[in-house]
């Protein structure tokens, strides 16, 4: 049974993974519907302005995520990244959304 699935293509035309970006995209919904509307109510809007913000936010992350991983990226340089670099990505990363975790979460405790 065959599907037509149209690959991710980015400006020179180069069909691009689309996974990265399927993920990012995903995770920035989980993080903005999780914090944004609660975040936007503890500072005092109303639920459809946060839910509009929360929207704004989430449209603008996944867009400039589509620029950076599909639109403006070269498949035909990417190779294999050394462990080592992988594990010090991750680890900046971890701590990176540890401290957005607590920035988040800080009116909450006020």
């Amino acid at each position: 049974m065959p599907t037509s699935v149209v690959p991710f293509r980015n400006r020179e035309g180069a069909a691009v993974d689309p996974v990265p970006y399927l993920v990012v995209a995903s995770l920035a919904f989980l993080l903005c519907f999780s914090f944004g509307p609660v975040y936007c109510l503890a500072l005092g809007s109303s639920l459809p302005v946060a839910v509009a913000a929360t929207t704004l936010v989430f449209a603008l992350v996944a867009v400039g995520a589509y620029h950076q991983m599909v639109w403006t990226t070269r498949p035909e340089l990417h190779g294999e990244v050394p462990a080592v670099q992988r594990l010090h990505r991750l680890f900046y990363l971890g701590v990176l959304f540890a401290l957005v975790f607590l920035a988040l979460s800080l009116p909450l405790l006020l």
